[in-house]
């Protein structure tokens, strides 16, 4: 049987014929869709661009992909929120305030049982510990405290990080493609109010932040913001 010429489709215009079907119940959830080969021939477009546009619907969480098993619409979809690593400077800038910094320590340094776990690194194994204070015009803004394993981020050693911070290098220089976040209130103690001009108690939102390049974790973050610091992001 002859298939009809492809035509210059793009995954996301399949993505969104896709995603088309599915809001008006052509596919209704929990539906099991067309396979990807038949999908190409009925939209005339090759395999690799339905696979490209079905692999990004299931990392969304509308559509459930099971090896062998085909592809269903969710039953329930899962709504995520998408959070970029944001350069703090550009974070600063964005509220038209003068960004500053201040490198408070930076040692190569055997970490905590538990920094060595987050990092997946053997015992006894170093990692660069690098410690700053960001600044909007000038007050505190936040406090970043930071662990970064040296073979995940080639150039960190030799990177200047009194005059670019660490958050800002591993940005522009270290690729990542997954990682986890946590965030909560922690509560001031003498070190962290003297830092960010605070009292001692004054609650504080602290972010806990991993990346990794998909085979080893570059990076361990904690990130303590100003008193009332407000989180934003998309969903």
């Amino acid at each position: 049987m002859n298939q009809p010429p492809q035509t210059a489709h793009t995954w996301q215009s399949i993505r969104a014929e896709v995603l088309r079907r599915i809001r008006a119940r052509e596919w209704p959830p929990g539906s099991m869709i067309p396979n990807e080969a038949d999908l190409a021939i009925e939209l005339g477009c090759a395999r690799a661009t339905v696979n490209r546009a079905l692999r990004d619907l299931a990392e969304a969480g509308v559509l459930d992909r099971r090896r062998r098993a085909g592809t269903r619409v969710a039953a329930t979809p899962v709504r995520r929120a998408v959070l970029q690593i944001p350069v703090i400077r550009d974070e600063v800038a964005a509220l038209g305030q003068t960004y500053g910094y201040r490198l408070l320590s930076r040692e190569l340094a055997t970490p905590p049982p538990s920094v060595a776990a987050t990092l997946a690194l053997p015992e006894g194994e170093v990692a660069l510990h690098v410690r700053a204070l960001h600044l909007s015009g000038a007050h505190p803004f936040v406090i970043e405290d930071r662990w970064i394993t040296p073979a995940a981020a080639p150039g960190i050693l030799d990177a200047d990080l009194s005059q670019v911070s660490a958050n800002e290098w591993l940005v522009r220089n270290a690729p990542f493609t997954g990682g986890t976040l946590s965030f909560g209130a922690v509560s001031a103690d003498d070190g962290l109010a003297a830092l960010l001009g605070c009292l001692p108690g004054t609650a504080l939102l602290r972010l806990d932040r991993t990346t990794s390049d998909g085979t080893q974790i570059v990076t361990a973050a904690a990130l303590t913001y100003h008193a009332g610091y407000r989180l934003q992001t998309t969903i």
